[in-house]
């Protein structure tokens, strides 16, 4: 399964955000890390979050576009179902 987010580096608290849908009509994830964006430290605290909040192992998650932007696009490793279940819950909020 492929992710795209929208990043937020050097927030005050850390989490998941709203969807999103772009101009293009793809659908992304608004992520907060309180990392700055300087050495990769957001890009491994994005990855850490989304395998913490999908219950997945960080190696299962792989960063494919995105290194140095803001917009970015993961691989996620894992039964697509289970994924798009775990992933609604999350952003669907209380």
């Amino acid at each position: 399964m492929e992710l795209d987010l929208r990043v937020q580096p050097g927030a005050r608290a850390a989490g998941l955000g709203r969807l999103e849908t772009r101009d293009d009509g793809r659908t992304r994830l608004k992520v907060k890390v309180t990392a700055p964006p300087e050495d990769g430290k957001a890009n491994a605290a994005v990855i850490a979050l989304l395998a913490r909040a999908l219950r997945l192992p960080k190696r299962d998650l792989v960063l494919l576009r995105g290194e140095t932007a803001r917009d970015k696009t993961l691989r996620i490793e894992g039964d697509p179902a289970t994924l798009a279940e775990r992933l609604g819950s999350l952003v669907a909020g209380p």
